[in-house]
């Protein structure tokens, strides 16, 4: 009888484990579904006419690419992708090299004050943009930034979340690693550039991505600082031209596809460094 009962009680556990493992399945098809249907939906969109794009079907009947070719000729959408791409990459390097360097001082070296400094760094994470949005834009214009690359590039680079997450990152390296290195005849500059950023590697591509993204997908700050239709940045030139043919959803969301390509590209590209990142940050 008790191999009977071991058998069935055997039975019973596969079945809720598989069980639930159905349901997970299930919950994560349907959450895929409603992640990936909002871009189905604007790409076929993008191929619609304006006489069909307001319709229900997400299968365009007579898929055209009339759309692109509006936007690119119409709208010089060109210029304002490059605007972005310049602030984008610009922003990303400079902030991972000297967020890398902040975060490398604050988790491996040891002066006064140092914990204090992280705790100011860690609490500009309550403050978000639209409260320090004037200010910013008083100084901003006292330098002379106004219409210019610079003022959209300088204030982006510092981001406390790159500095908390490489910091984190570096604690979770073993301190050993280093004081060889240093008993060897290295500074800390060779530390840093020789044994830290080699390491560093996977989460130095994950936030590389966000910190594209981030400014890829930036709107309110240059629409504040730029009035010069030819530094206009992407979402910008989206915006302005959704007022402009605010009917014509069909350019609308061709722009927008437009857009979302080089985003959607950037992950697939990283996305094994992304996971990793995630799998080898540590939190102490």
């Amino acid at each position: 009888m008790s191999s009977i009962n071991r058998s069935l009680a055997t039975r019973s556990s596969s079945l809720r484990l598989r069980l639930k493992t159905l349901i997970l399945f299930i919950l994560a098809v349907i959450l895929g579904f409603l992640t990936i249907f909002p871009l189905l939906w604007m790409f076929s969109s993008s191929l619609k006419g304006p006489d069909e794009v307001n319709g229900t079907a997400l299968i365009p009947q007579a898929p055209t690419l009339v759309n692109f070719i509006y936007v690119f000729t119409q709208v010089p959408f060109l210029g304002y992708m490059l605007n972005s791409f310049v602030v984008a990459i610009t922003v990303t390097i400079v902030a991972l090299l000297f967020h890398s360097m902040a975060a490398y001082a604050l988790a491996w070296l040891k002066f006064p004050g140092r914990d204090m400094i992280f705790l100011l760094i860690f609490s500009t994470f309550l403050v978000s943009l639209p409260i320090i949005l004037v200010p910013l834009f008083m100084l901003v214009k006292f330098l002379g930034w106004l219409n210019s690359f610079a003022g959209l590039i300088v204030p982006a680079i510092f981001n406390a979340f790159g500095i908390f997450l490489l910091r984190q990152f570096y604690l979770s390296i073993p301190g050993e690693l280093g004081e060889a290195a240093i008993i060897d005849g290295c500074g800390h500059w060779r530390v840093y550039w020789h044994l830290i950023l080699p390491l560093s590697k996977p989460i130095m591509a994950a936030l590389a991505v966000f910190f594209f993204l981030a400014n890829w997908n930036s709107f309110l700050w240059p629409l504040t600082i730029t009035s010069d239709q030819s530094l206009w940045m992407v979402q910008i030139g989206i915006a302005s031209f959704q007022t402009q043919y605010s009917a014509a959803w069909n350019y609308i969301m061709a722009a927008s596809t437009i857009a979302a390509l080089p985003t959607l590209i950037l992950f697939f590209v990283f996305q094994r460094q992304l996971v990793q990142s995630i799998k080898s940050t540590g939190f102490k």
